[in-house]
């Protein structure tokens, strides 16, 4: 997987850029939230502003995108976050960005693995080491954690943050869960279900769970207010930004994207994704009164983060890193569903093709560039991206449709 990004799919943009002239700079995801961070704090110019847009510009892509030139990128790569995303990156902005980068490639491979063993402490699942290590190994190698690496994507921050929020839940320290799911929401659209969920959950049962709402509203607001004393009005201007954002990337969930391959527009696809926010929302409403250390209460997160995936409007594959808790139930519980049914059997059969199919595919390219030239096997690059619009999916369908395997009290897990 390594491989097929750094050598076919990477090879294929460059020659494609120099083909077409567009431009390639760092393409560093973390850029834009640096150096509008660096901008705010050290300049107190306005991050979300078109002078420093064209900044951020000049060193994502090389140069600022010219709307005179067809072929550059239609992202414009503005500083589409809420604005106190600039305290999670403040101790950075006296680094030179290649120093920062630097130390991010090496920091978000560790929260990645750390995010694995917290979703295995959540979940209370306790598999043999030689699964645990095959596990990882996979994971290491899958194509939304090197797409997330090589990108700098901050979701790494935010999924590992989630998993620590998730974890101090179970572990009775609520107002700290808080405070980290806070943290989390300098990606609001990753957030969103999972606050709305545990706002539920903590006043369906006010007395003993208040601390959690304590710890999130305080820590959400101070924020807030910090956001606002560094860059007045920075709601509105944030606002304005993700309108751009939408406008300029087309932005559409993988449902949608999906759906409207087969039927024309994307109202489809929003109905779809309407029912299945619905659908979820009645499971949490079942599920509300369950302890955070339960079966039912971790299967009701690893719902919807899975659903959170289907939903968002974005596609990129390291938004999938949410999909962590919900395939650990699915491979911890294999076997039971297995033996449930035919359909349960197709299920299986259908979801472990399209999971496995990226790797199938770059298997195959890494093969024939053996004996065809390396140009040549650039042209099928697309191949191990085919399945990745299915996989969050059929996650999600498969997670739903095993209730009676996951729905388990903590005596039984533990037992397992």
């Amino acid at each position: 997987m390594w491989f097929y990004a750094k050598c076919i799919l990477a090879g294929h943009q460059k020659a494609e850029a120099a083909a077409l002239g567009k431009p390639r700079g760092n393409l560093s995801d973390l850029y834009p939230r640096w150096l509008g961070t660096r901008e705010l704090l050290l300049q107190r110019r306005d991050p979300y502003g078109a002078e420093v847009t064209r900044d951020i510009q000049a060193g994502y892509y090389g140069r600022p995108l010219d709307p005179n030139r067809p072929n550059d990128p239609t992202d414009q790569e503005a500083f589409a976050y809420p604005a106190y995303v600039v305290f999670l990156l403040a101790p950075t902005i006296f680094a030179p960005f290649s120093v920062v980068q630097l130390v991010f490639l090496w920091l978000l491979p560790l929260l990645i693995i750390l995010t694995f063993f917290l979703w295995l402490r959540v979940l209370q699942w306790q598999p043999p080491w030689s699964v645990v290590g095959l596990l990882l190994i996979l994971l290491m190698g899958s194509f939304q954690v090197v797409q997330a690496i090589e990108l700098q994507q901050l979701t790494v921050v935010v999924s590992a943050m989630i998993a620590g929020a998730a974890l101090l839940l179970a572990r009775g320290r609520l107002a700290w869960a808080g405070v980290l799911l806070a943290l989390a929401t300098i990606k609001p659209q990753l957030a969103f279900l999972l606050v709305a969920w545990l706002l539920l959950w903590a006043a369906s049962d006010w007395r003993p769970r208040q601390r959690f709402v304590w710890g999130f509203g305080i820590t959400l607001g101070l924020l807030c207010l910090g956001a606002e004393l560094a860059l007045p009005g920075w709601i509105w201007r944030f606002r304005g930004a993700v309108e751009n954002y939408r406008r300029y990337t087309g932005s559409a969930s993988p449902l949608e994207t999906l759906t409207s391959q087969i039927l024309p527009g994307l109202w489809w696809g929003r109905a779809l994704n309407a029912l299945i926010v619905l659908a979820v929302l009645r499971a949490c409403w079942k599920l509300r009164r369950e302890p955070a250390d339960s079966g039912p209460f971790a299967f009701t997160l690893a719902l919807v983060l899975a659903a959170t995936v289907v939903v968002i409007p974005m596609i990129s594959p390291y938004n999938q890193l949410l999909l962590l808790p919900a395939l650990f139930l699915l491979v911890r519980n294999w076997n039971a569903f297995w033996n449930k049914d035919l359909l349960a059997k197709s299920a299986c059969v259908i979801t472990s093709a399209v999971l496995f199919w990226p790797w199938i595919a770059t298997l195959y390219l890494s093969a024939e560039v053996l004996f065809r030239p390396l140009r040549s096997v650039q042209e099928a690059w697309a191949l191990p991206l085919y399945s990745s619009l299915g996989i969050p999916i059929l996650v999600l369908g498969m997670l739903a449709l095993q209730p009676s395997t996951t729905l388990m009290s903590r005596k039984t897990q533990n037992r397992r």
